[in-house]
């Protein structure tokens, strides 16, 4: 029987109401003995990409014994199915919409289950606009306790019955890269799909412009603090990001989400 220790959430509750906590109060009323965290409740209103995104870019910084809670629902009240992921000893439980994507990407080996309702575990009857208390803050604090995933969910074997989104892609030319912008964050510093790896790859030992809006960028700074004010560089996740020191980028330029950016290779000289 595994127990695990500690639940991270991701939602887009906000903290200006009490879902929240709510949620917790719920979980910690079934298990008082864990640790719970917060990764973020301020994912835009059901922006599924976005919560997928910082997922990604979270869990594998969590130790073994975490369950990651992610409560991003707009299909809340409907049809659609609660999901859980088992990889190795980590536990991801999620709204059938998408949010678990870059995970039946990038692992071969895991367990996946559809929630199986009714059980005694979950109480009856539940709201149909607040399914993270109802459903996801009980099924969660009782996996958390070691009740067997067999008793609680149905194992799913056919992965394309699971909810995919797609993630804006990157196009490849002989002469240039393009990608897009897919995440702005609080400081308006604006992050693309463009990872080092493929930057380096494409760029080599060549001269490059990365061009956006109607920014042109010639070289890769090492921290925020530019001369020009302004500039590109490789954040915490290995993505291009374009930044103004101790100003909002996303503002000053007028950058958005799916804004494209190009990386061109320039000839010698």
């Amino acid at each position: 029987m595994t127990k695990y220790k500690h639940i991270a959430l991701i939602t887009d509750f906000g903290l200006d109401d009490n879902f929240v906590g709510v949620i917790k109060g719920v979980i910690y009323n079934i298990n008082p003995n864990l640790n719970i965290i917060d990764i973020t409740h301020n994912i835009s209103p059901q922006n599924i990409i976005e919560a997928s995104f910082l997922l990604e870019n979270s869990y594998k910084y969590f130790p073994e014994g975490t369950i990651f809670l992610c409560v991003v629902d707009p299909g809340v009240g409907t049809e659609r199915k609660v999901i859980i992921l088992k990889q190795r000893k980590k536990i991801f439980i999620a709204p059938d919409n998408g949010i678990l994507s870059f995970l039946l990407h990038e692992h071969k080996t895991k367990e996946i289950y559809y929630l199986k309702l009714p059980n005694k575990y979950i109480p009856f009857p539940q709201s149909n606009t607040f399914h993270g208390r109802d459903i996801f803050a009980p099924l969660a604090g009782f996996i958390s306790k070691g009740i067997n995933i067999k008793k609680l969910c149905v194992p799913l074997n056919n992965l394309n019955k699971i909810k995919k989104i797609e993630f804006p892609s990157i196009i490849e030319k002989e002469t240039l890269i393009k990608g897009k912008i897919i995440y702005i964050d609080r400081f308006g510093n604006c992050i693309s799909n463009i990872s080092k790896e493929k930057f380096f790859n494409f760029v080599k030992n060549k001269k490059f412009c990365i061009k956006i809006k109607n920014l042109k960028i010639k070289k890769i700074s090492k921290n925020y603090q530019a001369k020009e004010k302004w500039g590109a560089l490789f954040n915490s996740f290995n993505l291009l990001e374009i930044f103004a020191t101790n100003k909002n980028a996303s503002k000053r330029f007028e950058i958005k989400i799916n804004q494209q950016i190009t990386v061109v290779s320039l000839p010698p000289g």
